[in-house]
């Protein structure tokens, strides 16, 4: 049987998915679990991954995850080889950790993250380990909720603002959307993706396939993102003399802008970023979320943060 297509490309959104070998558990306890979530942290640190919501059960995880610069394949490999090191280096356990590749499905995030995201923080409710996902420590349902802080890796401001313009307005409305799935219990949003692996409008679904399936082979859907590594690297006193040059150099948005560019269209690290910009990984982060919220709501800074990147890039 041949293998099933990965379809990779910069700013795609992602469910992904992946089991233990012969449904064996791989988080056994609670400092497993920390170190997962510290994979995700790198993840982020090295690729820009952007994790929407997570869910770590006994046995599997769940990730709904944004691909700012691609690279979905290079992310996971990441995510999963230091993971099973660590797993196998703790439990002297040979062989593999996950059963085969993650499994991936492509979403068409604006229309489907409102069933996306309610879906995998329901997992612990649908296995029987809580009665309310607010009582799962596992996910990031309660970050969703406002009862704890997220972490700096990852972002719920995407999802909310679908569900709501004020963000005390949107976490009432997430939280009555997921009650209601609980009581209702519909259908898995994912069996119409099964086919196909997308998980969109048909239009979607078809633009996917005629812009990228139907032009290239399996191999190269495969390393689609890496045709667009290695990123550039421009120094940072350039970064933000571009932006000043087309925000204004008194614009109070030139440093913010600067720091976003760096981390989410060059190869620069979050520390060499941090570093320059006097700043630690988890302000980076939180400009970035700033930034990337404003960009949704203002199409002229969003079209001047494209005209930066194309004057780096060119």
């Amino acid at each position: 049987m041949t293998r099933s297509l990965r379809i990779e490309f910069p700013g795609a959104f992602y469910h992904v998915t992946s089991r233990g070998n012969r449904k064996q558990p791989i988080f056994i306890s609670d400092d497993d679990r920390y170190f997962f979530l510290n994979c995700l942290r790198e993840a982020h640190e090295r690729f820009g991954v952007i994790i929407h919501v997570y869910c770590l059960m006994e046995n599997h995880y769940h990730l709904f995850l944004e691909t700012p610069r691609g690279s979905l394949s290079r992310i996971m490999h990441l995510i999963n080889l230091k993971y099973s090191t660590y797993f196998n280096n703790k439990y002297a356990h040979c062989g593999h950790t996950f059963q085969s590749r993650f499994r991936a499905t492509l979403v068409q995030a604006k229309e489907y993250a409102r069933e996306v995201a309610p879906y995998i923080h329901l997992n612990p409710v649908r296995a029987g380990i809580v009665s309310r996902p607010e009582e799962y420590k596992w996910s990031n349902y309660r970050e969703y909720l406002g009862s704890i802080a997220p972490a700096p890796w990852a972002d719920n401001a995407f999802v909310l603002t679908l569900f709501g313009a004020s963000l005390s307005e949107a976490r009432k409305e997430y939280e009555r959307c997921v009650l209601d799935r609980l009581s209702r219990n519909p259908p898995n949003p994912f069996v119409s993706a099964k086919e196909t692996g997308i998980l969109g409008k048909p239009e979607f679904v078809d633009q996917i396939s005629r812009s990228i399936l139907a032009t290239q082979a399996p191999q190269e859907v495969h390393d689609h993102a890496r045709s667009h590594r290695p990123l550039p690297r421009p120094d940072f006193q350039r970064i933000q003399l571009e932006t000043e040059a087309v925000l204004g150099p008194n614009s109070r948005l030139v440093r913010n802008i600067a720091i976003y560019i760096s981390h989410t269209a060059t190869d620069h690290m979050l520390k060499a970023i941090g570093e320059f910009f006097g700043m630690g990984g988890s302000g980076i982060a939180d400009i970035c979320r700033r930034m990337k919220k404003e960009l949704v709501h203002n199409e002229t800074l969003a079209r001047s943060v494209q005209d930066i990147t194309r004057r780096l890039l060119s």
